[in-house]
């Protein structure tokens, strides 16, 4: 285990070689140096865990400098050392993030205290955010539903690429997930507590698009009576997505293609240029390929956020997902209530497997909300899905949704799925009660539940 390292920056030598060793004597590795610069050459390859900092240092001896040079510091604890009469500056220090001060003469037990206490705590709050982020991980990974290999392979591939910056086009048929998938690529990367902004491109008027990307000066066109800050520079630092990128129009496209390659813009009206870091990602259920080679989209832009393709599938292409989900959505319902989740009975849950969903996980969302919302005593009824669908009938039995040239093996297979997904839902994922109203044993259950990923 290495042991802690500690900055010191002092211009006074003989203070700097007494505290080192003071330091040293104590267990931590110590470097020293006696300005800012110093500093910045040590930080650059010496990984410190916390700074001592003097607040008068060569070549100018004015704290003002010191103080503005805190807020790219504090990453770390940083001690502000401080002599006589600087009081009121060492209280500007904490109040720029410095974690503590001590005035000079050093006690070297205060000195041990107070730096003692610093690592400490500045490890807790390494393991505290390393801890929620990692549960924002498993979070974001929490919401994509589903036991079916394309979501398998979906869930796969986002956990890969999530912590790179490498762009990502989100590909599929519309209400199948692409916002949540690229919400779960934001929140399992680097940049989660960054702004993660999300732009319809076809839901924006051509001519506005500009102005909501881009922003605008006060008095750039008719109507614009002060300055906007537009969605690329609110997404600096975090991920930018781009929903229906296919709808953006080709003028746009330009524009957006040397943001691209260049990292920069001018707000519309702006003589200033405004530079970005921003991770992007795009969706659309375009054919984007079709659109390039029928002169809709521009080539280089399209392989320019093309990077890695996630393609989604329809629902009825993957109808093991759909108890999954059904779980998912009614259990959000109910948190939304804050009542206990509404539970579909046999012939309901049936119901909801074997219809054809053309809107997909959008429609079957919608139309679980719609359900619970009408359902009572806490169960949903084909009754009550009849008050809503009239044509409602299911037989007692699930069935595989039928594919033209689905092999029997296949159907074989989505019918185990369904049948095994119903029964840990109903027994809450009681794995014992579960096998026992399938008819299994419980080890029979388990290798088919590894066998089919569920």
């Amino acid at each position: 285990m290495s042991l802690p390292r500690i900055v010191l920056i002092d211009d006074e030598p003989a203070f700097r070689t007494l505290s080192a060793q003071w330091l040293q004597a104590e267990g931590y590795q110590v470097q020293t140096g006696a300005s800012l610069a110093e500093l910045y050459s040590l930080l650059s390859h010496f990984d410190a865990d916390l700074i001592l900092l003097d607040l008068s240092l060569p070549p100018h001896f004015d704290p003002q400098h010191t103080l503005a040079a805190l807020p790219q510091l504090i990453e770390r604890p940083v001690i502000i050392l401080t002599g006589h009469g600087e009081r009121e500056l060492a209280l500007e220090a904490l109040r720029q993030g410095a974690w503590d001060f001590l005035a000079k003469p050093i006690d070297p037990d205060m000195l041990a205290v107070v730096v003692k206490r610093a690592l400490t705590k500045h490890k807790l709050v390494r393991e505290l955010n390393c801890l929620k982020h990692n549960l924002g991980g498993q979070q974001a990974l929490n919401t994509l539903i589903g036991a079916s290999a394309s979501m398998n392979n979906i869930r796969a591939l986002v956990q890969r690429i999530a912590p790179t910056d490498v762009r990502v086009l989100v590909t599929g048929p519309s209400g199948t997930g692409k916002e949540v998938i690229s919400r779960a690529i934001h929140d399992l990367s680097n940049r989660a507590n960054q702004p993660f902004i999300s732009v319809h491109c076809g839901a924006i008027p051509a001519e506005l698009l500009e102005s909501e990307l881009f922003g605008h000066t006060k008095g750039a066109f008719t109507g614009a009576d002060k300055a906007r800050t537009g969605l690329l520079k609110l997404a600096d630092g975090g991920t930018l997505f781009l929903d229906e990128i296919g709808d953006t129009p080709l003028a746009m496209q330009v524009k957006l293609l040397r943001v691209l390659q260049e990292g920069s813009f001018y707000p519309v009206g702006g003589r200033s240029l405004e530079t970005i870091d921003v991770r992007l990602v795009s969706a659309t259920n375009a054919d984007l390929a079709e659109k390039v080679r029928q002169g809709e989209f521009r080539e280089d832009l399209f392989y320019r956020i093309k990077g890695v393709n996630i393609e989604t599938r329809p629902l009825d292409e993957r109808p093991e997902d759909i108890p999954l989900l059904i779980k998912h959505f009614l259990e959000l319902q109910a948190h939304s209530h804050q009542q206990p989740p509404m539970n579909p009975d046999t012939p309901a849950f049936n119901w909801f497997i074997q219809r054809s969903w053309p809107g997909n996980v959008r429609e079957l969302k919608s139309a679980l909300d719609s359900v619970a919302a009408i359902a009572r005593n806490g169960v949903i009824t084909l009754d009550d899905i009849g008050l809503l669908y009239p044509d409602a009938q299911v037989s007692s039995r699930p069935q595989a949704p039928a594919h033209p040239g689905d092999s029997l093996d296949a159907q074989v297979r989505a019918l185990e799925i369904s049948l095994i997904s119903q029964a840990l839902t109903k027994h809450l994922n009681n794995r014992t009660h579960a096998a026992q109203a399938l008819g299994l044993s419980r080890q029979g259950l388990l290798k088919k539940i590894e066998r089919y990923g569920l």
